[in-house]
């Protein structure tokens, strides 16, 4: 199997690693041929730019920032052949499924994201994404799907536009939380001393916030901006956090309580309904390595 894998950021040295450990003849293509030849002797693998690398290929993994996405795609078009697997590991899909379908009409085109990041020890009991959109896609998934659980990933198969329902809950919001939580916690005086005295719940926000705030701009602001609906969701939060903030300025305990008291019966009755939705999301949130 002759693997091209266009990006030589993390996550395609990353891939391009991981192929050659399963056997592949892994061809790695980038922008910077400097970085390319330091890579060639470092991975052991072959370097070409983006057409020569998907000629070759009997399968392409694009690795590249969702920002560069479009125009990789275009570079590549003229030298994709017909039912050619092309597969992307963008955090969003339906935004990389529409660019691949109008520029590669002839490829075999498939959306995957590992949920995961470029420090995982490989694929096992990490949750990977697959996005078919027709019969031909549906099938190469499967094949797909095998040869991942091989090594014990855990592969859900869903449409792209309920990968990016999903992702809104588990990257959109939290980066959300994240950033906000961030800026708000480094205006307090004494942010820096109240890490010594942090319990659980204050060191799962802080670590929320710096992790949020120290990762790629680019992946990030492009999660925000083209996930449908996430404005919705963090319209909704921000009502609902001025509505706690309104009880608290009241000094209405008896308010509060009853409102806690509220929504813990909202939520045991969501996780009775839910159960194997649940159970499902927490798989895949405890494989998530942003």
């Amino acid at each position: 199997m002759r693997t091209a894998v266009l990006g030589t950021g993390k996550m395609g040295v990353w891939f391009a690693k991981y192929c050659k450990s399963k056997g592949d003849t892994v061809i790695l293509a980038g922008r910077n041929a400097e970085k390319l030849a330091e890579l060639k002797n470092e991975l052991g693998v072959e370097t070409a730019d983006f057409p020569t690398a998907v000629r070759g290929a009997d399968r392409v993994l694009i690795c590249v920032s969702i920002s560069s996405f479009e125009e990789i795609v275009k570079t590549i078009s003229p030298a994709v052949h017909a039912d050619q697997p092309i597969m992307d590991i963008c955090s969003i899909k339906e935004y990389p499924i529409n660019i691949m379908h109008q520029h590669l009409k002839d490829a075999l085109v498939l959306g995957t994201h590992p949920v995961f990041g470029p420090g995982s020890n490989g694929v096992a009991h990490k949750a990977y994404v697959l996005t078919p959109t027709n019969p031909k896609e549906q099938t190469y998934a499967e094949e797909f799907k095998a040869w991942l659980e091989k090594d014990q990933a855990h592969v859900f198969v869903m449409t792209p536009q309920k990968h990016d329902e999903l992702m809104g809950i588990v990257l959109g919001f939290p980066h959300f939380l994240g950033l906000a939580a961030c800026e708000t916690l480094l205006e307090q005086p004494g942010f820096s001393e109240s890490k010594k005295l942090a319990g659980t719940t204050y060191r799962m926000l802080v670590t929320l916030a710096e992790s949020v705030a120290m990762e790629t701009p680019d992946l990030y602001a492009n999660v925000q901006t083209k996930l449908a609906n996430l404005d919705k969701m963090e319209e909704r939060f921000i009502t609902s956090a001025q509505q706690w903030l309104d009880l608290m300025k009241k000094k209405d305990s008896n308010a509060l309580m009853e409102r806690m008291n509220q929504l813990r019966t909202k939520l045991e009755k969501t996780d009775n309904q839910y159960t194997k939705s649940y159970e499902t999301m927490y798989k895949m949130l405890q494989s998530t390595e942003e």
